[in-house]
């Protein structure tokens, strides 16, 4: 069955005649009729009644007739699609990013895309794995691997965050080594902070602290609102903490957001000026200041 001979039935049903039909398709009536009776052979349907007076459907015929114009919608908007394609323009958008990052910066950045943009949709992970596997931009914290396009996006605090009520509240940062006196809430080894957290005490020779360990970076504020310690992540603040932050003796504990993409994708252009925007709206949303070097 060939999408030709479905829009020669469509029109034959349309436009109640062959002789009419052939008008509008550009081909003889001959060849249409022809063309007709070899999809009813192939469907083993009889779809048009041929017994005197005006041509009209059968019941099959009618019944078939909102699927054959479904097939051919569909097959419109898969010649478009892949004109888009063609073109470098991109129609959806799926983004790798971790939960964090999700929650603080890749939500609200969605909630700025307008109809003209492509409809995005999320993936929860870390790392440029899932752009082998379907996601277009990836959202990562480490500098990604040379044989990807990439953006770094901003250079955010890891926050250490208590209580209004801490006797640290009323300052700006604390002393990566004072940090060892209180009991830490610190998210799993998997995850960025703890990383950077570990190999800041590594570079300045401090031992590990007793921690609280959990998976979920929201979490752990909560612990810290409840007073079971200070809790050590890069997200923003939540229940009331407040952030102050941590300086080691190389400098302050900071993440580095990056954008990564194939350099062979379709539309990596668009990905670039959407990693662009993202970037500014970091910058709008944190302060220019988080801004890396371009």
């Amino acid at each position: 069955m060939e999408l030709r001979t479905l829009r020669y039935f469509v029109a034959v049903a349309e436009r109640g005649s062959v002789s009419a039909a052939a008008d509008v398709v550009r081909v003889t009536q001959p060849a249409l009729s022809r063309q007709i009776r070899q999809l009813e052979r192939e469907l083993k349907l009889t779809l048009f009644d041929r017994r005197g007076g005006p041509l009209g459907l059968t019941a099959a015929g009618r019944q078939f007739l909102p699927v054959a114009r479904d097939v051919l919608r569909r097959a419109d908007d898969a010649l478009s699609a892949a004109e888009a394609f063609a073109a470098g323009r991109l129609v959806r958008l799926t983004i790798a990013t971790p939960t964090t990052t999700l929650t603080d910066v890749i939500a609200p950045f969605l909630a700025t895309f307008g109809p003209r943009d492509p409809l995005p949709t999320v993936i929860e992970t870390t790392g440029t794995t899932a752009l082998h596997h379907g996601a277009d931009l990836a959202i990562v914290t480490k500098a990604p691997h040379p044989s990807w396009r990439r953006r770094a996006l901003a250079v955010l605090p890891v926050w250490a965050y208590v209580p209004t009520d801490h006797r640290w509240a009323g300052r700006a940062s604390v002393g990566l080594d004072q940090l060892l006196g209180e009991p830490l809430v610190v998210l799993d080894r998997s995850l960025r902070p703890r990383q950077i957290l570990e190999e800041a005490l590594a570079a300045d020779g401090l031992p590990a602290p007793d921690v609280v360990e959990c998976g979920n970076a929201q979490v752990a504020q909560a612990l810290a609102a409840a007073g079971r310690g200070v809790a050590v992540v890069s997200d923003d603040p939540r229940f009331g903490l407040h952030g102050l932050r941590v300086e080691s003796a190389h400098g302050p504990l900071r993440i580095t957001l990056h954008a990564a993409w194939d350099p062979d994708h379709h539309a990596s252009d668009v990905l670039a000026r959407i990693a662009d925007r993202l970037r500014a709206f970091c910058g709008r949303r944190y302060g220019a200041d988080v801004l890396p070097p371009e």
